[in-house]
């Protein structure tokens, strides 16, 4: 009897500890699947879930629960800005010159559903609409028109871009030509041309330089022809002026002379007595020419008189 009931209690308790094992396992259970079924939805980004692998709705930021089983989570949608480079492409011109271009897209996703579910491979979608349209733009621009239209090539594709993503969830924000690159005889021809069209603009600084040191040069010249001109009358007119000062000042003084000359009441001995002296020093002098005066006997006279006269005074001061 005791090892009957210490069986039925043995018993027992094994099927207690058999449901509670039952309850914990069970409620980790639970625990694990709300846990797993409880997600953050974190910034900049959207889940789009499906519901029996239909879609149900598109998460978007915070805590979001789903049914276990029956929802998951069929894609993580990042809405940043996305930039991607895509290898260069071989484009033809419109005068049939084959050239490498590439491209940098800038494009965010504006509509997680439409993304998901409206194209398959959006990049290789884009990749391949963005070679497309830069060989129907560049086919209709010659070489040199696509070198000079580049923001305008620019501008063009993201127009295009944007309009034919818009129902794939994508909006291109920029489009961007990376690097042009012409083959190696285009490159060549227009290095060329470049060094061509720089020698020609220094020919023409040169030549403008030259021409601007001759016209200074003559302006220079004529200034200085125009300052001796003048210099040369300046100095003419202050000679004529002195001269004329000069002719003024001996009539001046030959008048002063002869109105002092009339103030001591000259006469006629003294006046002879003056051409004697004259003729004294005409005598002394070396001149080869001899003047002879027209009244030489009147002279004659006169010295006879002076001799008279000096006579008389020599007496009259002895006296």
């Amino acid at each position: 009897m005791i090892m009957l009931k210490w069986t039925c209690l043995a018993m027992s308790a094994t099927r207690s500890f058999g449901r509670w094992f039952t309850l914990v396992v069970i409620l980790a259970v639970v625990v694990i699947l709300v846990i797993r079924n409880i997600r953050v939805v974190p910034q900049a980004s959207s889940f789009i879930v499906e519901r029996l692998g239909v879609y149900h709705k598109t998460w978007a930021v915070g805590i979001q629960a789903k049914i276990p089983i029956i929802d998951r989570v069929a894609k993580v949608v990042s809405l940043k800005e996305k930039v991607v480079d895509f290898p260069p492409q071989a484009v033809i011109t419109k005068d049939n010159v084959t050239m490498q271009m590439d491209t940098v897209l800038y494009y965010q996703i504006v509509d997680s559903r439409l993304y998901a579910y409206a194209i398959e491979n959006p990049l290789i979608a884009l990749e391949n609409l963005t070679a497309t349209t830069l060989r129907k733009m560049t086919g209709d621009l010659d070489l040199d028109e696509v070198f000079k239209s580049r923001d305008n090539i620019n501008v063009r594709m993201r127009s295009v871009l944007d309009e034919a993503t818009a129902h794939w969830g994508v909006k291109v924000n920029r489009v961007e030509l990376k690097n042009m690159i012409p083959p190696k005889e285009i490159q060549e021809a227009m290095e060329r041309q470049m060094k061509a069209e720089r020698e020609k603009r220094e020919n023409i600084l040169r030549a403008e330089g030259e021409k601007e040191a001759a016209v200074r040069v003559a302006e220079g010249e004529k200034e200085a022809a125009i300052l001796r001109a003048e210099a040369a009358r300046q100095t003419a007119i202050c000679e004529a002026e002195g001269q004329a000062e000069a002719i003024l000042k001996v009539q001046e003084a030959t008048a002063r002379g002869l109105s002092m000359l009339q103030k001591a009441g000259i006469d006629q001995s003294v006046i002879a007595l003056k051409s004697l002296e004259a003729l004294s020093h005409l005598g002394d002098g070396k001149a080869t020419k001899i003047i002879i005066p027209t009244d030489i006997s009147s002279l004659a006279g006169l010295a006879v008189t002076l001799s008279d006269l000096l006579r008389e005074r020599q007496a009259a001061e002895q006296d």
